[in-house]
């Protein structure tokens, strides 16, 4: 099953303020801001519980960034298959509402002087579990409540302010952490998810029910038809690999970064979110650019573009230290997460655009499976390498392997284009 050799891309504008107007989009986007914002609040805020509260060791601190992301390997294609079967915003609103649950419990913990890494490592497997839900879900859903013309659009804004979440989350999360502790932070967590499910409540759109087939075949027919779909498809096939590798190196580096910080750089609690939050300030850039790069170089060359910028910067981060030496992880950081950004905005759509809709939710979640499920891997392998070698050793070769991931996209049929195709040739 391939794409048509000639076929043009998708289209990236949008009818100028169509979505400013569309309101149920702007619930939507609201939505996905206040919890984007609080979720990264809480992946500076768990550690920071973990490192200052619990007294967590690195391997501890690396296992709580890997409970997070195991849900994606052991759940994400039955969940997949799951969620082309049902409506799907009934879908985010219960996993918005679990993951509050499940961060409010910290705090109450900490306040009966229960808290323990058990516990922690329980509430970041189940968070992971709603979040495998919710992005399923809401991958499908947003096709359903925007016209196709509008949907890369949408993507770069909402890509845009998840990605100024990066910024804006931990920078409040070091923030808070210093004046009020990390428990207050993982705390305002939980309010965030509670606004996000009442955003989705008022939406009032009436979603389509998904057809159901005269003869519903076995969730396991259906989990084999699509992974034989991406792996026959040369440009999901690359993006899926591409994927997979990079998130090795980001989620390496970036499980061991606190402690790194913390520990290895010399650097004060109250200045680490800040600083990770101004390293992230690429991806708010780069989701802002995406569609108009994507026009003006073609979408595969913008992700060819995009890998470059994701690997070798890099390489910068481990150079952070005491003072102006701190100055090398936001300029690494700001690359990386300008390339980041770029490629996850033009793969996003492409997939939204290019994929039939009836396979879209299964799609997703096998390329996530392989996509995500190599995070917990890779934050238990950094873990095991801080262990041995320091929390500097991990980040030297996290970074060096993804320096070198961007190799991957040479490999196929994006060197040979300008633009990525529009629509998969099923058959």
């Amino acid at each position: 099953m391939t794409a048509p050799a000639g076929a043009p891309a998708p289209p990236t504008g949008e009818p100028r303020g169509g979505l400013v107007r569309h309101r149920d989009f702007r619930l939507l986007w609201t939505g996905h801001t206040v919890s984007a914002v609080g979720s990264n609040m809480t992946t500076v805020a768990l550690p920071l519980v973990a490192v200052a509260v619990l007294d967590a060791g690195t391997f501890q601190v690396a296992v709580l960034t890997a409970a997070a992301w195991l849900p994606w390997l052991l759940a994400g294609l039955p969940v997949g298959a799951r969620v082309d079967r049902v409506r799907r915003r009934p879908v985010m609103i219960a996993a918005d509402l679990s993951a509050a649950a499940l961060f409010a419990s910290v705090p109450v913990a900490a306040l009966l002087d229960l808290l323990t890494v058990g516990h922690l490592l329980a509430v970041a497997l189940g968070a992971g579990l709603a979040r495998v839900f919710f992005e399923t879900a809401d991958q499908v859903y947003l096709p359903t409540l925007l016209p196709p013309g509008q949907v890369p659009a949408a993507n770069s804004r909402l890509h845009a302010t998840q990605t100024a979440s990066y910024l804006l989350g931990p920078g409040l999360a070091g923030l808070i952490a210093q004046l009020a502790g990390a428990v207050t932070a993982v705390a305002l967590d939980a309010v965030s998810f509670l606004a996000s499910a009442l955003c989705l409540r008022r939406i009032r759109a009436v979603e389509p029910r998904p057809p159901h087939p005269s003869a519903t075949p076995s969730m396991r027919r259906e989990v084999a038809d699509v992974l034989r779909f991406v792996s026959r498809d040369p440009y999901l096939r690359v993006l899926t690999v591409f994927g997979a590798a990079s998130n090795i190196g980001l989620t390496g580096y970036q499980a061991v970064l606190v402690v790194f910080l913390v520990r290895s750089a010399d650097l004060p609690a109250g200045l680490v979110g800040p600083l990770i939050g101004l390293a992230s300030l690429g991806g708010v850039i780069g989701a802002a650019l995406a569609a108009r790069l994507a026009r003006r170089v073609g979408t595969a060359r913008a992700l060819l573009l995009a890998g470059a910028l994701t690997g070798p910067p890099a390489l910068l981060i481990p150079l952070a230290g005491p003072g102006a030496r701190a100055a090398w992880l936001v300029l690494g950081g700001v690359l990386v997460s300008l390339g980041v950004a770029i490629g996850n905005v033009v793969k996003g759509s492409f997939r939204q655009t290019y994929t039939p809709h009836r396979l879209l939710g299964r799609v997703t979640v096998s390329m996530q499976l392989l996509n995500y499920g190599t995070i917990p891997l890779a934050a238990l392998a950094a873990g095991a390498l801080g262990a041995a070698w320091g929390p500097a050793g991990a980040i030297r070769v996290m970074t060096a392997w993804l320096a070198l991931t961007p190799l991957i996209l040479l490999v196929g049929p994006l060197r040979r284009r300008r633009d990525l195709p529009a629509v998969a040739s099923v058959g």
